[in-house]
């Protein structure tokens, strides 16, 4: 790790020039004395780092010093600078490792092509915090520790035991064979199974992780792509899962295809609208979900939720349908 450290150390200083220890600090993620004491082992090893003194010091490379790093041409620098722009690497608990390869990415370009790929990778901006709408993204980040921990037993094969807060319950620890990693929309998964049965845990609500020396009873080969496509399936097929016939306007039939579990298209209305067969979680999942579309959607069926949304506007129409405010209330 100090290693690692030390090679970023050298190259924030090479791309950004002279930088104080706070600054530093604040890059590494380490304390200002962690900072000075690896500045004295660079030196030592003859790397030329200088101080300067004042208001405005720092530390800084001797000018012409050069690491030695693979090259790397500008469509491939790029590539990679765009792809360290998406939340993958927060889901997986990878946000420190992204920050120190980027870095890396950029020093082992020519110096003629260093401010050009920068720049282009300044001009694509891959899933933004939010849409259009304002609607913000849903990465949830993983702790550096964690995640580390858990791609140690994914990758030896060895089980794996978390501290794991499912929904609505109290955490509670469990060994499991891991078998991969999945991000779906920002989103980390850990697939594994437990005494034989599958399991899908959210890397986020992994509380603590340790990697036992146990072997991970799972096949050598995997197909990940297959396995998440069988899960996915049980979980929007299985269970209590409801199923609600619907009209919705085409132009927002995208968000309902995002929130439900499954869409079907059964036909086109005369007044083209689509009428759907949309499967939800549960009831509560199923109001949530319609009620966001307003006017834009009908429920055809069940006859019973097409009531329930009948009597939630029927609130909030009432709620409004009050005395007109006077400025002085507002």
């Amino acid at each position: 790790m100090r290693a690692d450290r030390l090679v970023s150390l050298v190259l924030l200083l090479r791309q950004r020039g002279r930088m104080s220890a706070p600054a530093l600090a604040r890059e590494l993620e380490v304390s200002t004395r962690t900072v000075l004491r690896d500045i004295e082992a660079l030196s030592a090893a003859g790397v030329p780092v200088y101080a300067e003194r004042g208001r405005n010091g720092g530390f800084a490379l001797l000018p012409g010093f050069h690491t030695e790093l693979t090259g790397l041409n500008h469509d491939e620098a790029l590539a990679l600078l765009v792809a360290g722009s998406r939340g993958g690497a927060q889901a997986f608990g990878l946000g420190s490792p992204l920050a120190s390869a980027m870095r890396k990415v950029v020093d082992a370009l020519p110096d003629s092509a260093r401010d050009i790929a920068t720049d282009a990778s300044q001009r694509v901006l891959i899933e933004p915090t939010t849409d259009f709408l304002s609607r913000p993204s849903t990465t949830e980040a993983v702790s550096d520790t964690i995640g580390a921990e858990v791609r140690r037993a994914v990758f030896a094969g060895h089980k794996l035991r978390i501290r794991y807060a499912p929904a609505d319950q109290p955490p509670a620890w469990r060994t499991v064979d891991p078998i991969g990693l999945v991000t779906v929309r920002d989103q980390g998964y850990l697939l594994a199974t437990r005494s034989g049965a599958d399991r899908t845990y959210r890397l986020s609500r992994i509380l603590a992780a340790e990697e036992l020396s146990e072997p991970a009873q799972r096949p050598d080969r995997v197909d990940l792509g297959q396995l998440w496509q069988e899960r996915t399936t049980r979980f929007r097929y299985g269970g209590d899962t409801l199923t609600v016939m619907v009209r919705v306007n085409p132009e927002r039939c995208a968000e309902l295809i995002d929130t439900a579990l499954a869409v079907r298209e059964e036909a086109t209305d005369p007044d083209g609208w689509l009428r759907l067969e949309a499967t939800f979680q549960d009831a509560r999942h199923a109001e949530w979900a319609l009620w966001q579309l307003a006017t834009h959607a009908e429920v055809l069926a069940p006859q019973w939720l097409r009531t329930v949304l009948h009597a939630r506007a029927r609130t909030l129409a009432d709620q409004y349908a009050g005395k007109e405010q006077r400025p002085e209330d507002i």
